[in-house]
């Protein structure tokens, strides 16, 4: 059967960028706002101080020490502490499609591609700004690709779910050429009024083009030996924003909208399923894991990624073999595995091995094994 090949993939970085001492600066003069103004109800015990936050507790945290965003404005505001974005008309391209658009055109070139080679269209990623028309059928229409497109919501194993799903289209013939894209859009959806998570999302958006290997002709190529995905249900990270707060007369921004987790059951539960996951996913293919050249995993927290690799490989594994890129990106949903694979996938050498495996709420666990061509 003809072999799947990644053949091009797509990084547009937004720009504006917030540092950890800019959203520490802004969140901690919130807090004292907000502990003067309810000092009474504090006192008497009704209401909880809010804890302040340091840049050093973000990184010793998390590894993070920035994130890109696609507005600025507003995020700083002790007034507002939300991004403010244009509203924009039936008739524009939306804010999401504008953001996949730009990564889709990147990869396209790197695959040495047109719109008319394309007849597949995947935007998979954590939210969408609005339930339909897909986002997809939009990109699709704006760069005048035919056939058809569709969304994917997996949380942050969006990617590698619409992955997954595009490679079994190749396989079976139902497509000949795909485009999987992560349009992640994060910050609306962060509540910047946490200590806890008000760090931890930036924006980006990433694509790949994924082809049989009949009409592959880039420069890089990585056949994919192999694909899974799994599921297990958790309530440890959710989102409760949705179209039935209407007539359930909830608050639809109320902190529970918004993004939450309970931090430490997400470590404890995740990081031996992953690394179980990407140990199972290599012994079906008969791959030993002291083969894999390059680990490009999922960019949550630096410490998940030390624990599952050292898990997996007896030792320490280094930024040469698991590239971290969440320091500078922050933590991008379903896009972090992909932007991890786009700025370090050249080197590699022909047969060269590795993963891309991402992981998030659902749970949700998806995994490609790659060998450079």
């Amino acid at each position: 059967m003809n072999k799947v090949i990644i053949s091009g993939v797509g990084l547009w970085v937004p720009p504006y960028t917030v540092s950890n001492e800019e959203l520490v600066g802004s969140y901690n003069a919130w807090a004292e706002q907000y502990n003067q103004d309810n000092a009474a109800h504090i006192e008497a015990g009704n209401l909880a101080a809010k804890p302040y936050s340091s840049a050093e507790f973000i990184e010793k945290a998390s590894g993070i020490k920035s994130r890109y965003v696609y507005s600025k404005e507003g995020i700083l505001d002790i007034n507002r502490m939300r991004p403010k974005l244009a509203s924009r008309t039936e008739d524009e391209l939306s804010h999401q499609a504008q953001m996949a658009v730009a990564a889709a055109k990147k990869a396209l070139q790197a695959a040495n591609k047109t719109p008319a080679d394309i007849d597949m269209v995947i935007v998979a990623c954590a939210y969408t700004e609005r339930s339909y028309p897909a986002i997809a059928i939009e990109v699709q229409a704006e760069l005048g690709i035919k056939g058809f497109g569709f969304d994917m919501l997996v949380a942050c194993s969006a990617a590698t779910f619409g992955l997954q799903r595009a490679y079994d289209s190749l396989r079976s013939g139902s497509a000949k050429c795909a485009l999987i894209i992560n349009p992640e859009l994060t910050s609306p959806q962060v509540n910047f009024t946490d200590r806890d998570s008000h760090f931890i999302f930036g924006d980006v958006a990433t694509a790949i083009v994924m082809e049989n290997e009949s009409s592959w002709d880039s420069a890089h190529g990585f056949e994919v030996m192999g694909t899974r995905c799994i599921t297990s249900y958790s309530n440890n990270i959710r989102s409760n924003f949705g179209y039935t707060s209407r007539v359930t007369d909830e608050d639809p921004y109320a902190n529970d909208k918004l993004f939450h987790q309970n931090g430490r059951k997400v470590f404890k539960d995740v990081c031996p399923m992953a690394a179980q996951h990407i140990e199972d996913h290599l012994n079906d293919l008969n791959v030993e894991v002291e083969e894999l050249r390059r680990w490009w995993l999922h960019q949550a927290n630096i410490n998940m990624n030390l624990l599952i690799s050292k898990r997996l490989l007896g030792r320490d594994a280094t930024l040469d073999e698991a590239p971290i890129v969440l320091d500078t990106f922050a933590n991008t949903a379903s896009a972090g595995s992909i932007i991890a694979f786009a700025k370090h996938h050249e080197d590699l050498q022909k047969d060269d091995i590795g993963v891309i495996c991402s992981f998030g709420a659902g749970y949700s666990i998806g995994s490609l094994v790659l060998k450079k061509c």
